[in-house]
């Protein structure tokens, strides 16, 4: 099997739908396309974002108007859709798509940002473990799972273009570094880092003060895989010349 797969913060698809998303879904050429942040219910949307010629769109929205939201786009019929994690903590959000194929379960995913305050990084970290337990059990059952989304949270300092000046800052606090690091120890792979070791790339920036120009950014869109399909990675790619959103685009191809 061979799969690619694109993950896009777009920051309102409504707004990025003015800037290009429709002609760029459909030059992707990509098998599967998860969104982020999509602050829209389907009746509010167009029919070029609801069904894009060759795919299917599945959604999940906050039951707040204007927040939140995630969407998958797929050329694969899944089999079973889920939305959120079974959690009434974290459901009402509209944070979490779980389209299973079969052959490999998608997690499509906004993590909660810190940013709001020591309860919000609470959230958080609480939504982290919360998504590590749904996950576990498909692992556990011997399924392939993938993970995407904007996770929100830098994990190393090469991740982030000023680490020292954002050490108190929510996205790189220790702790919720430490969450992030319990998807290691569960035995996620972060599939950009696996093949690009050493390689400094960011997938989101700062808009209101012009850090995209001057790539003051920080890593914190991620694709994750299930330990057996560690193999199976061909290549893991940011794409930071695609515009649209305060996010970029990222990559993953697998054959397996």
């Amino acid at each position: 099997m061979e799969l690619s797969l694109i993950s896009w913060n777009v920051n309102g698809i409504r707004a990025a739908e003015k800037k290009g998303f429709v002609d760029w879904l459909a030059a992707s050429n990509a098998d599967i396309i998860a969104v982020q942040e999509t602050k829209a219910r389907p009746e509010q949307l167009s029919p070029a974002l609801l069904t894009p010629a060759g795919y299917t769109a599945h959604w999940c929205c906050a039951e707040k108007p204007g927040y939140s939201g995630v969407a998958t786009y797929s050329r694969l019929e899944p089999v079973e859709v889920k939305t959120g994690l079974a959690d009434a903590r974290f459901d009402h959000e509209g944070r979490t798509l779980i389209t299973d194929y079969g052959d490999f379960v998608l997690f499509n995913i906004y993590f909660p940002n810190g940013g709001r305050g020591p309860e919000w990084v609470a959230h958080k970290i609480a939504f982290y473990r919360r998504f590590l337990e749904v996950a576990g059990e498909y692992m556990a059952q011997g399924r392939h799972v993938v993970v995407t989304g904007d996770v929100n949270t830098a994990y190393a300092e090469m991740d982030l273009a000023r680490p020292k000046e954002n050490a108190k800052t929510s996205g790189f606090l220790s702790h919720e570094r430490e969450a992030l690091g319990e998807f290691f120890t569960a035995g996620l792979v972060d599939t950009f880092r696996h093949v690009r070791p050493d390689e400094v790339k960011y997938s989101w920036w700062d808009m209101k003060s012009g850090a995209r120009a001057r790539n003051i950014g920080w890593r914190i869109d991620y694709f994750f895989v299930s330990p057996a399909l560690r193999d199976a990675i061909v290549d893991a790619d940011i794409h930071p010349d695609i515009l649209g959103s305060d996010h970029c685009p990222i990559s993953l191809k697998l054959k397996w």
